[in-house]
């Protein structure tokens, strides 16, 4: 009887092994042990986890910057779940290219992507084209040691400018002034990196938000994390915190709203007593970088010269108490050599699915993270088995957070489906645990389990207590492989 019991298990595809695809397996699993048995599911389920890089976390370990305290938190508790024997890993398997939805239709009862984004959205100004202009998502991927990013970053410019009023545009503008000794110790960036950040000759950065000190989307701790920053004077124009009392009582409304502007106005008591201290960082010791930043300011077009940037031409705007903006038709332009735009991301499309295209998400009903033929409209019909979550599902907003909530809603609506279904929601024709494996092998195709992503991590760890650090980042995806399967 045994063996029946393994394969009559409920069994779930999911695509993507960053938060979003490793908290909805770890939230499925508990809710059907919880539920399973009034939904007339059993309390049983087998939870197969593709990703197409060869190790798992996603954005925590390739999106966020290297130095954000919590990281190591979330990528440990990510960790313990994936520690499940119901949770099978396989990294190195792509979606679409060395399995298909047809072939995993097959095999599981429902399958959810939790894809998240690799790309940025573009900049959509004049001389976006001109060289040393960056889309965000490049320059993480470089310092984060992504297995396919770059591996050198230019950065000769003394004047840099950072375009974006989110999380990303203050990593990255935090990155651009970074000291390269500083950062080395207390994170896990590879060797490539250091002598990249060490070599930076940026002096000055601008930072430029569309809108005003209410309405920026900045976390407390990433305000926190910028005024640690040494060697670097953080400078900021005293009318941009000039906010009347309409502004104010609307901050005040959102709990995150109004500690992230009660930071900033410490944030702006800083830079007076830096200003005052004769131009010093938080310390009190000189300040040999300048980071400048500039509320109510629209960047309209990067000028260039010879094809590369020169100078950055921006907008005053003014913005009401609601977050609606105006344009002032007053310009300045500010000299820099190089332009980083963080205005968001563009999840992942995936093949054989619809694509919201407004939204930038796959398509799905009303959010409920029910797969849809097409992104919205009359003919817009719920394909049966298909689900999405985290920014797959919602477009590229919230913070990792948002993607348990998320995770939370998109597994109540499989089970309720699942309870629906024939079969007890045993839909899946090839019930086989090893029929993935041996599908997958008949390719050539060899996917990096659990343990294989633990002798990554041991190799990392080993290598970084060299160097008296927890972890030093392989970023070779062969020398992973080679990890892995060893």
């Amino acid at each position: 009887m045994e063996h029946m019991s393994e394969t009559n298990e409920l069994r779930i595809a999911v695509i993507g092994a960053g938060p979003a695809g490793v908290y909805s397996s770890d939230i499925f699993l508990r809710q059907l042990g919880k539920l399973g048995e009034e939904l007339g599911l059993g309390t049983k389920a087998r939870i197969d986890l593709f990703e197409k890089l060869p190790v798992p976390f996603g954005l925590v370990r390739y999106g966020v910057a290297p130095d954000h305290p919590s990281i190591k938190f979330i990528a440990s508790a990510l960790e313990k779940t994936l520690d499940n024997p119901d949770i099978h890993l396989y990294c190195d398997v792509e979606f679409g290219k060395d399995v298909t939805l047809d072939e995993l239709l097959e095999r599981y009862d429902a399958v959810l992507f939790a894809t998240g984004a690799v790309e940025d959205k573009p900049l959509g100004l004049p001389g976006a084209d001109l060289d040393g202009v960056y889309g965000a998502a490049k320059f993480v991927e470089w310092y984060d040691g992504y297995p396919t990013g770059a591996r050198e970053w230019p950065l000769e410019a003394e004047e840099v400018a950072v375009i974006g009023g989110g999380n990303v545009a203050m990593d990255v503008a935090r990155e651009l002034m970074r000291n390269a000794d500083d950062l080395k110790e207390r994170t896990d960036i590879p060797d490539n990196v250091y002598e990249g950040i060490k070599a930076n000759k940026a002096k000055t950065l601008h930072l430029f938000i569309r809108r005003g000190v209410a309405q920026a989307k900045f976390s407390v701790q990433e305000l926190r994390e910028m005024e640690k920053l040494p060697g670097v004077q953080l400078i900021i124009n005293e009318d941009d915190f000039d906010l009347d009392d309409d502004t104010i009582e609307e901050a005040g409304k959102d709990k995150l709203t109004r500690q992230m502007v009660e930071e900033l106005f410490t944030i702006r008591e800083m830079a007076e007593d830096m200003e005052d201290d004769g131009d010093t960082d938080f310390e009190g010791n000189p300040a040999d970088r300048k980071y400048y930043i500039h509320f109510n300011s629209a960047p309209v077009e990067v000028l260039g010269k010879d094809g590369k940037v020169k100078a950055i031409r921006v907008e005053k705007t003014t913005t009401s108490a609601d977050g609606k903006m105006t344009r002032t038709g007053e310009f300045e332009e500010y000299p820099v050599q190089a332009v980083y735009h963080a205005i968001g991301y563009k999840p992942a499309t995936a093949p054989g699915i619809a694509y919201d295209e407004r939204r930038a998400h796959l398509a799905n009903a009303n959010g409920d993270g029910r797969i849809t033929t097409e992104a919205s409209g009359e003919g817009a019909q719920v394909r049966e088995r298909l689900y999405a979550t985290g920014w797959a599902k919602r477009g590229p907003v919230g913070l990792i957070g948002s993607t348990k909530s998320d995770a939370l809603l998109i597994v109540t609506n499989m089970l309720e489906d699942l309870s629906k279904a024939a079969e007890g929601g045993r839909v899946a024709a090839d019930r086989d645990p090893e029929s993935i494996d041996r599908l997958l092998a008949s390719r050539g195709v060899k996917p990096i389990d659990f343990a294989g992503w633990k002798k990554v991590d041991a190799f990392e760890r080993a290598e970084g207590a060299k160097e008296g650090r927890e972890h030093k980042k392989v970023i070779d995806p062969e020398q992973m492989r080679a990890l892995a399967h060893a």
